[in-house]
């Protein structure tokens, strides 16, 4: 059983959390390597669609790498997958979605801009600090960002270390929503429940095509492009299926095969 972090499922949907509160969750070499096997787990499992990844207690998300740790000796390497093992896990084609829950820093902030959605709690601060101790936020951070929210917002928050509040991190655009920390896991769970009522490998195909789309020089070859996901969804009895429940009027039945 996992010792740093927790997975439960539900129906379609897996349940990620860091579960080191009183270090503010923040992540070790072998809570990096716990959670890639989570992951992995989820990727592989054809039964899973969604994913939710929040952290333990009321005080933090995640509060990036665990620099004590560091301080005794300890290794800060993090796998291939990257920190968290989900910050350069980049083929990832089904959706996460970060559950915020308190401090979002450095590593923490990176973990959620990798999610496909954020919602966070009104207690949510988010901050990429590195530059204030000597570093850079190296797990993605620094090109995510600004994909995200724009350059001049993004260097207003990388040059300076600042910390963002959930209702500025809305305004900013890469928060969807905020809610009371009570109502947090629900809200997500809702979000994750709106999606599993979509054609799975529909959703998939949307998310690798919008993502891998940005790379492309020209609208005209994003739009053009070839996307095995997209060809996956095209051979599947789900897309006879939903076009048939339609005119039935009737609830799809997805298989996501």
């Amino acid at each position: 059983m996992p010792e740093f972090c927790r997975a439960d499922r539900d129906g379609r949907v897996l349940t990620i959390t860091f579960d080191r509160p009183a270090l503010l969750n923040a992540l070790h070499a072998p809570a990096h390597a716990e959670l890639d096997a989570i992951w992995n787990e989820f990727e592989a499992d054809p039964e899973l669609w969604v994913a939710i990844v929040t952290g333990a207690g009321d005080r933090a998300f995640c509060a990036g790498n665990d620099l004590k740790f560091q301080a005794a000796g300890g290794s800060l390497t993090s796998p291939p997958s990257g920190f968290a093992g989900i910050t350069a896990r980049y083929d990832l084609v089904k959706p996460v979605i970060a559950a915020v829950n308190g401090v979002a820093m450095g590593g923490g902030f990176e973990i959620a801009l990798a999610c496909d959605l954020i919602i966070a709690s009104e207690k949510a601060l988010f901050a990429l600090p590195e530059p204030r101790v000597g570093l850079a936020a190296l797990a993605g951070g620094i090109h995510r960002l600004p994909r995200q929210i724009g350059l001049k917002q993004a260097m207003g928050m990388l040059l300076t270390g600042r910390r963002v509040s959930a209702e500025e991190g809305l305004r900013l655009g890469f928060v969807n929503e905020v809610v009371p920390p009570a109502e947090l896991l629900p809200a997500a769970r809702r979000w994750a429940d709106q999606i599993c009522e979509c054609a799975p490998l529909s959703v998939r195909a949307s998310k690798q095509a919008a993502l891998r789309g940005l790379d492309a020089p020209s609208l005209r070859e994003a739009v053009e492009g070839r996307y095995d996901q997209m060809a996956a969804m095209l051979k599947s009895p789900d897309f006879v299926e939903g076009p048939r429940a339609f005119a039935q009027k009737r609830k799809p039945n997805w298989t996501g095969r």
